[in-house]
């Protein structure tokens, strides 16, 4: 008993299947827009139908049978327009499609043989309102249901089949008539249904294959292709979509900024090849700690950045980001290379003044910087005091950009001496700067924001001239050293100024010493050396200033044409311990054997003095010979020194 409806349900699955590259929900969609329609159509024509044979039928032809049917088209009607279908799955939309085939074939049934039935009552006139009923139901069933072909050829088929037999049964020439001039009709129109579903289909089809292209382009244009991991791009899409949710709805979130310590390096030595393996490692470990709450991105370079949620407060963020520290500090083994690289971290919090992604970046980013500089390996939460830091900081660049630098910016000059005679073998010059608004300002102030701000190559020209100047005051046997940025080294047109400078100036270019960190190094390597090179070529000495501090001086100093090397003050710290004293020893036996000037910067006491000439140090630099003084002082003291030495003599 079962197996005709279940062979009947099977075909129709069969024939409601969409096409490959059609979704059921967007044919739901569009027959959305017609089938109601549809319903209001064969209601109205079943009205008309029942109306014109009122008087001639029974009532259960012409009151019954259109009242029931008409009824179920309305309620039919009513529930297609409060349809959905972007809320329905795959498989609903599937199971309304089969539901609406089923329905059609059941209505197109009654109301044929409905029609077919009513023929038989009334005159020609009444007869042929029951052909055109029959024509008219076809029409409109091709025009509505042609995003539903299967359930269009069936009411076709079966409106079609029973209406042919009655108009040929009846023997009636115009029946015989109307029904060949209604199938030739029907049979043009099926078949311009066909092909505008083909056509549909084949739009959809592409449609769908530019969506997933589209989907696919935005993929990648989000994506690091080294890492994997998502971009900057998408890093600020993410940020801005945080900030812009309602803080009722999103939970409090915070960004970190990661960057790899001692990364350059890695580069410099074993070669870029080596350098993305590490990169691509870094974010491999970085995807693990990817969640719902947690966006990992690679920002450029061996920079990262994270944004996540927040809403276990300050310190549970805190332990999150020092645990991707951790993480990213593991050695990682590359064939036979183990490479080691360090991590820090900065963390900014989400408040009310940073709802804007460039500030709450900038936070996380001097937070960073702090690390870095402070607290390498770890993560540093941005706080007041940063804050406070930063307003400082502004304050400083304000005072900058107006400064009369000339008049406002001097030099003084600290003593470096030569342990064997006795007498101020150099002097180094070092900038000193007040500020009608601020006051005395440090240089490591004013340099970082002369840096920040873009005005470091000025200042750097502008104290050099001076320094060139007041040289020429300084005893003929007494060297200047002057110190250069980072950024003067990096800049072509900056060294090429520089060089014009001394040239200008009258100072014998032999007398002169420039002072490089190892940070000025880093920056660019290449460009470092071919500066270096172009200085010394004029006969300008180059010394390596506060040597033991970096990470890779040693590579620097072997493979860079240096002439001095100045040993930091930290290692004075420990000069009375075993350790302190064979470090010192170690390097000044390094610059004795590669032929270089060695200077030991921080000589306070008079012990710390006694041991490094017990070392070797022939030049030492420190308050306890000499605090930095003006050119005045400097030049009496040298008075009086020379005038002790003669009186010794």
């Amino acid at each position: 008993m079962n197996r005709p409806k279940h062979a009947l349900s099977t075909l129709i699955a069969a024939l409601t299947k969409s096409p490959r590259g059609l979704t059921a929900i967007r044919q739901l969609a569009e027959l959305q827009k017609q089938v109601p329609s549809l319903y209001g159509l064969l209601s109205v024509n079943a009205c008309a139908l029942a109306a014109t044979h009122y008087a001639l039928a029974p009532a259960i032809l012409t009151l019954g049978i259109p009242a029931v049917v008409i009824s179920l088209c309305l309620i039919r009607g009513v529930h297609w327009l409060r349809l959905r279908p972007e809320t329905l799955s795959e498989a609903q939309a599937v199971h309304h499609l089969r539901r609406t085939t089923v329905l059609t074939i059941f209505f197109s049934i009654v109301f044929v043989v409905w029609a077919m039935v009513l023929t038989g009552f009334g005159g020609p006139y009444e007869q042929g309102h029951a052909a055109i009923f029959v024509a008219v139901t076809v029409i409109a069933c091709i025009f509505c249901l042609t995003h539903l072909p299967v359930a269009a050829f069936l009411v076709t088929g079966i409106v079609m089949s029973v209406f042919l037999f009655c108009c040929v049964t009846s023997g009636n020439k115009v029946f015989l008539a109307i029904a060949a001039n209604t199938a030739f009709v029907t049979v043009v129109m099926v078949r311009t249904l066909n092909t505008n579903y083909r056509a549909f289909v084949d739009l959809v089809a592409s449609q769908a294959v530019a969506s997933r292209l589209s989907e696919e382009n935005a993929r990648l244009a989000q994506t690091d292709s080294l890492t994997g991991l998502p971009n900057r791009r998408y890093f600020f899409q993410k940020l801005d979509e945080a900030i812009r949710s309602p803080s009722e709805a999103g939970a409090p979130f915070a960004l970190a900024i990661f960057d790899l310590d001692r990364f350059k390096p890695i580069n410099d030595t074993y070669g870029h090849n080596v350098g993305d393996r590490v990169l691509a490692e870094a974010g491999r470990r970085l995807a693990e700690f990817a969640s719902a709450d947690v966006v990992v991105t690679r920002l450029g370079g061996d920079e990262f950045g994270v944004i996540l949620r927040a809403s276990e407060g300050a310190a549970a963020a805190l332990a999150f980001c020092d645990g991707i520290c951790t993480a990213l500090q593991q050695p990682t083994r590359i064939g036979d290379i183990r490479v080691v690289t360090g991590c820090s971290g900065g963390l900014a919090l989400f408040c009310k003044a940073t709802r804007d992604a460039d500030a709450l970046f900038d936070r996380a980013d001097y937070a960073l910087y702090h690390s870095k500089e402070q607290r390498r390996g770890a993560t540093t939460l941005f706080s007041q005091e940063h804050k406070d830091a930063i307003h400082a900081e502004q304050a400083v660049e304000t005072a900058l950009r107006t400064a009369d630098l000339a008049a406002e910016m001097v030099l003084h000059y600290q003593p470096i001496l030569d342990t064997e005679t006795g007498r101020i073998a150099f002097v180094e010059g070092l900038a000193r700067w007040t500020s009608p608004s601020l006051g005395q300002v440090g240089p490591d102030r004013f340099i970082a924001a002369a840096e920040r701000c873009g005005m470091i190559h000025t200042v750097t020209l502008l104290l050099l001239r001076k320094a060139l100047a007041d040289g020429a005051r300084l005893p003929p046997e007494t060297g200047l050293s002057f110190n250069l940025s980072a950024h003067d080294l990096a800049s072509p047109e900056t060294v090429l100024a520089i060089l014009a400078a001394v040239q200008g100036s009258g100072f014998d270019p032999r007398r002169l010493t420039l002072e490089l960190t190892e940070t000025a190094l880093m920056r660019d390597f290449d460009h470092a050396k071919a500066a270096i090179t172009a200085l010394r070529s004029l006969g300008i000495k180059i010394a390596l200033d506060d040597f033991g501090t970096g990470y890779s001086s040693l590579g620097y100093v072997h493979r860079l044409p240096l002439d001095k090397i100045k040993i930091d003050r930290s290692f004075m710290v420990d000069i009375n311990t075993d350790r302190g004293c064979s470090l010192i020893s170690t390097i000044l036996d390094l610059c004795r054997n590669l032929g270089l000037d060695g200077i030991v910067e921080g000589i306070e006491t008079q012990a710390q003095l006694d041991v490094a000439r017990r070392h070797g140090s022939r030049y030492v630099q420190g308050y306890h010979i000499g605090r930095p003084m003006p050119l005045a002082d400097l030049l009496q003291r040298m008075d009086h020194d020379a005038g002790a030495v003669r009186r010794r003599a």
